[in-house]
């Protein structure tokens, strides 16, 4: 499953979408000087420029307070020039980082992460969802991969992928259940799965004979190796018995900035009363 390919033709569905706007706005809110997180940030201003999307970069010193925060994330509630909002995780010790998520503004909530957002997303109705999670959906689509009645399984139950990808995976009406530390017998249960999703952070973690023959295998994870980046589950083994499987890196990794392009859109379309989703196949 390519990922990277995948994720080129919806930034661009986007940047078409785009035109009918005068101007979307994105805005990134950095607080201090985690390496990754800067490359994170520019990767997606670079994005979003190429979609016709103007970054708004707000990049605060690591002791900034949270007040001081809280302060910057009501300014851009309130600025009309900004559709979407992005607060880059994680945040410096002696922030409150819930606080700081659930102050955006839902209907700007790019990332899909405040309490509201949660909330419409265990709910079914409309909203922005995760990027990573949402990525991983449009992944099984694209891909025609039958999810009513398939048993799903999620190895792995963060608030970031985890629980939002079990959400949406019965939403669509899979049969899921979602893995974490204590489950008995991790193997057996993944062995069941007609769709299996590893977002555990741990390298090769899932080994390919935990893989049902014929089964769709989304590896979420990617983690630094002294042989490189590898995903969460055993890839050369599990592609052995998948049907389809994502690769590390280029699987799910590229779809997340796409997808937060297309919240972003989304975002402006609900804001300008459209439907949210209209005009997506």
């Amino acid at each position: 499953m390519d990922g990277k390919a995948l994720a080129e033709r919806i930034r661009a569905e986007v940047a078409q979408e785009a035109k009918a706007f005068d101007s979307l706005g994105l805005a990134t809110v950095l607080v201090g000087d985690d390496p990754a997180s800067e490359i994170y940030i520019r990767r997606k201003h670079e994005a979003a420029r190429e979609a016709g999307i103007t970054a708004h970069d707000h990049h605060l010193p690591a002791e900034t307070a949270e007040q001081e925060l809280l302060a910057l994330v009501a300014q851009l509630n309130a600025n009309d020039d900004v559709d979407g909002i992005l607060v880059q995780l994680p945040l410096p010790d002696g922030i409150d980082q819930d606080a700081v998520i659930a102050a955006i503004d839902p209907a700007k909530d790019v990332d899909g992460l405040t309490p509201i957002s949660t909330g419409l997303l265990v709910k079914g109705l409309p909203g922005l969802r995760p990027c990573t999670p949402s990525g991983v959906m449009e992944l099984l689509r694209r891909h025609d991969v039958s999810l009513e009645g398939a048993e799903a399984v999620v190895v792995g139950r963060s608030d970031l992928v985890g629980k939002p990808i079990s959400a949406l995976l019965l939403a669509a009406n899979a049969t899921v259940t979602t893995c974490h530390s204590r489950t008995r017998d991790l193997a057996a249960v993944c062995r069941r799965a007609d769709v299996l999703v590893a977002a555990v952070g741990r390298p090769e973690f899932v080994q390919g004979d935990w893989v049902k023959e014929g089964a769709t295998v989304i590896d979420v994870g990617i983690n630094r190796t002294d042989a490189g980046l590898v995903g969460d589950v055993a890839y050369a083994a599990a592609a052995e018995r998948a049907r389809l499987i994502t690769p590390v890196p280029g699987g799910v990794g590229p779809m997340t900035i796409a997808m937060l392009l297309r919240n972003t859109l989304l975002a402006a379309r609900a804001a300008a009363e459209e439907p949210v989703g209209a005009g997506w196949s």
